[in-house]
């Protein structure tokens, strides 16, 4: 088991699959060579060409949940925010950097990145991202399966603590339980199609006050389960269905029947969505019901 705060703490299943191993739904393209590589390029230079564009989307939102969780904080210090299925980090880059999904991708596919080792690359990220930091970053939990993302995250101080976990088919390591007491804001830009509540409820027991829940959730994907184990925490989760986000290009045909079969099947319609030829996701925000009132999701929307 590795430290905490060095490389994290990787769980073997109980079936003996290791932790980068999750099931890609029926129908969807896997990409399980590209999530736990020792550095970010492969991902970047894979998914650039199906325009990946979910963290995109989540900036905005995410930085806006943010500064909601801020005006409820009861205390000055950083609102910690927990990103689930974190991969490389990219999230807390968005959330606490001046930079855009678009800078990330020229960054990582540019001659120099190419030309470098990984343990060269992190020195050249950690002055990429130290020059491009916020004022008052929040702190950024990572939980993902993937052992060496995970670890280059922490390299680059993209996150302050990360836990390569499978939360799916074993309990929290006891430094993740301690790590998520401060959560006061969950975010998920690509990995609701691999969750359950058995990821959720332990978190969301440790966490010592209310959490938000900002999830990214594709239209073929049913977050029914999730929204009820939120629920019996307190939390009411609104789908902002008027407002889907695109998520990628499909990689072919047969994983676009894949889809437009799934969501037409949910009672959806895949016109100019799924039809055009990208998955879509809805954002799904889970808060406590006065959070609700206070903070309507239409100003925590994208502008248009």
């Amino acid at each position: 088991m590795r430290e905490e705060q060095n490389r994290g703490h990787a769980n073997v299943a109980a079936t003996g699959r290791q932790p980068s191993e999750l099931p890609v739904p029926d129908g969807m393209t896997p990409f399980d060579d590209i999530y736990d590589q020792p550095d970010s390029r492969a991902y970047f230079r894979a998914l650039g060409p199906l325009e990946y564009q979910t963290p995109h989307h989540g900036q905005s939102v995410f930085r806006r949940a943010l500064a909601a969780r801020r005006r409820t904080a009861r205390a000055a210090e950083p609102v910690t925010v927990m990103d689930i299925c974190c991969s490389y980090g990219i999230n807390a880059a968005l959330l606490n950097h001046e930079v855009t999904l678009d800078d990330l991708y020229a960054h990582y596919t540019s001659p120099r990145a190419t030309s470098l080792t990984t343990a060269e690359l992190i020195e050249w990220d950690r002055s990429y991202y130290a020059a491009r930091r916020r004022p008052n970053p929040a702190r950024v939990i990572g939980l993902d399966v993937a052992a060496n993302a995970i670890s280059y995250a922490q390299g680059v101080g993209l996150i302050e603590a990360g836990f390569a976990e499978n939360l799916e088919t074993a309990p929290p390591s006891q430094p993740l339980r301690r790590a998520a007491r401060h959560t006061r804001l969950i975010t998920i830009t690509g990995g609701a199609s691999f969750l359950s509540p058995r990821t959720f409820q332990p978190i969301l027991t440790c966490a010592q006050d209310p959490v938000w829940v900002a999830a990214f959730v594709l239209r073929t994907t049913s977050y029914t389960s999730i929204a009820a184990c939120l629920d019996s925490f307190g939390l009411v989760t609104e789908k902002a269905t008027a407002h889907p986000f695109r998520q990628r290009r499909f990689t072919g045909t047969d994983e676009q029947q894949y889809a437009v079969h799934t969501v037409t099947a949910a009672g959806e319609d895949p016109y100019e969505k799924e039809a055009d030829g990208y998955f879509h996701t809805v954002l799904h925000l889970s808060r406590p019901s006065e959070d609700v009132t206070a903070f309507p999701l239409a100003d925590l929307m994208p502008s248009p």
